[in-house]
């Protein structure tokens, strides 16, 4: 007995002292910063290319990337392809990147990443210079050319310089009704052909334009290069919404490339799609200057979790929570005893919780457990055996939860749609739990389990949201050893818990 207590307590320390050490290490060592005040943004883009490869012939897929010049800082560039041969060129003013391959065969997926920041690039932008004159576009004799003649004459009525004629110009352009702008528009009324006879009208007046594709730097949105126009008046370049004529490019605006060129060419394969993702975090604003000019970047980026694909990266926010939840639910458990439906119970209903909100999950969690329990007091009158019995159960929880999302649609409340997240098959053997504790201890003690289970899974859920919570424990994984050496400290633990003062009350009141 005693090598094993020796055992035991030779474990917890080295667990504790190893998870101590990798994160003093990590804040201390690397200067990685412990908290989230004076931060500063960090994003994430990852462009994902797909295709299917033609067999035995050799593939190359280029796709234009960011030009970096933009006032942004590059903290990884990284390229994932499997047997591909790399290479990023300079292009017509472009960044182009290539993979290449002998030969391939079926679906193909590749990647292309970047994380960077924006506070520690210049000021102002470093873009090249434009042109400030051009040849016009020559249109042969016919209707197009007096349209487009048409177009320009009062165009230059009502500007008086290079940027009031583009605005003019991209004005016009867009009243669809005006039948010269018809006639150019040919039933084509796309952005980009909307784009070309602006092209088309202001290279009339020798006015340079150039098209531009950004993205939009807004995390977790579905979304496609935006196209802008921009021109170059001596000094800087002007940038154009081509669908109002606003001036000016926003800030959360990048600029993917320029031109007239495709964003993604294939050779040798077919269906080919690009998506973008991208995804936002907080660095300490200091430690992110550091990292600009410091290999510490590769080490950190690389070897921690935030190296993972940025799918996987919003997986494990959630999931490295779990361990701090059951915590909860051990501390209330084994020295506070509180009574619950098992320990990952509650941390079930926690995790659903993070969606639905409390208010609204603990209504719809005791609306469903009640209702379910009514179902199996039924039952329990058909002297149904436990398979077919749990069957009916959870047929009627999917019944019960498409029920309230329906009601709850139509009722204009939202939230009531989130119940779905409830783990069905963890509501159907909560009703099967709470009903023979019901029959074996009574009502009283199966409403203090179902308020404990219900008591648990709020703290744990308000303790697993805490932002700052789930960045250090993200950020410090190695805290999780830690956790796991109070766990096996608890784990020997016999001494008397907090409830049970109550429990002896009598007696204390005797003596």
């Amino acid at each position: 007995m005693r090598s094993i207590n020796l055992h035991l307590k030779i474990l917890i320390a080295v667990l504790v002292l190893l998870g101590a050490s990798i994160t003093a290490y990590q804040i201390f060592g690397l200067g990685i910063p412990i908290t989230q005040d004076e931060t500063d943004e960090l994003w994430s883009i990852d462009a994902k290319v797909t295709f299917t490869a033609t067999p035995h012939v050799p593939v190359k897929v280029q796709l234009f990337v960011p030009p970096l010049t933009q006032g942004y800082v590059s903290l990884n560039e990284s390229f994932v392809s499997n047997n591909y041969g790399v290479n990023v060129s300079r292009v017509e003013g472009n960044r182009q990147l290539t993979w290449s391959a002998r030969r391939a065969k079926g679906d193909q997926t590749l990647y292309y990443r970047l994380v960077m920041t924006k506070r520690f690039g210049s000021d102002k932008p470093r873009e090249e210079k434009g042109a400030i004159t051009r040849d016009p576009i020559v249109l042969p004799e016919g209707p197009e050319r007096l349209a487009a003649e048409a177009l320009v004459a009062p165009i230059r009525q009502h500007s008086a310089d290079v940027e009031t004629f583009i605005s003019e110009a991209i004005r016009r352009v867009n009243n669809v009704n005006d039948d010269n702008v018809k006639l150019l528009l040919n039933g084509d009324t796309s952005t980009s052909k909307r784009a070309q006879i602006v092209d088309l009208l202001v290279s009339l007046a020798r006015v340079p334009l150039e098209k531009v594709h950004t993205l939009r730097l807004a995390a977790h949105i579905q979304q496609n290069p935006e196209l802008w126009l921009r021109s170059y008046n001596g000094k800087d370049w002007i940038y154009f919404n081509p669908e109002t004529g606003e001036r000016g490019l926003p800030s959360d605006r990048m600029i993917w490339w320029s031109g007239d060129g495709q964003l993604l060419t294939l050779d040798g394969g077919r269906k080919a799609n690009v998506t973008f993702t991208l995804d936002s975090s907080q660095m300490n604003a200091i430690r992110l200057a550091q990292l600009t000019n410091s290999s510490v970047e590769t080490a950190f980026m690389d070897y921690s979790l935030y190296g993972l694909p940025l799918q996987t990266q919003q997986t494990y926010q959630t999931m490295i929570m779990i361990p701090l939840g059951v915590l909860v639910i051990l501390v209330l458990r084994n020295l506070i005893g509180l009574q619950t439906l098992g320990t990952f119970t509650p941390v079930l209903i926690a995790l659903a919780f993070r969606e639905t909100g409390l208010q609204w999950g603990i209504g719809l969690f005791t609306v469903i457990t009640a209702m379910g329990l009514s179902l199996r007091s039924y039952l329990e009158h058909l002297r149904l055996q436990m398979l077919p019995r749990l069957s009916v159960v959870l047929t009627f929880v999917v019944v019960m939860i498409a029920a309230i999302s329906l009601f709850s649609h139509k009722l204009g409340l939202e939230s009531g749609l989130s119940v779905a997240l409830f783990p069905m098959v963890i509501l159907t053997m909560t009703i099967e739990r709470l009903s023979i504790t019901w029959e074996e201890r009574g009502a009283n003690h199966a409403l203090k389990v179902a308020i404990g289970t219900l008591f648990a899974g709020s703290l744990a859920y308000l303790l697993m949201k805490i932002p700052q919570l789930v960045y250090f424990v993200f950020t410090f994984p190695a805290v999780l050893l830690i956790l796991v050496g109070f766990m096996l400290a608890m784990g020997r633990y016999r001494g008397y818990r907090l409830t049970e003062l109550v429990r002896f009350k009598a007696l204390l009141k005797e003596d």
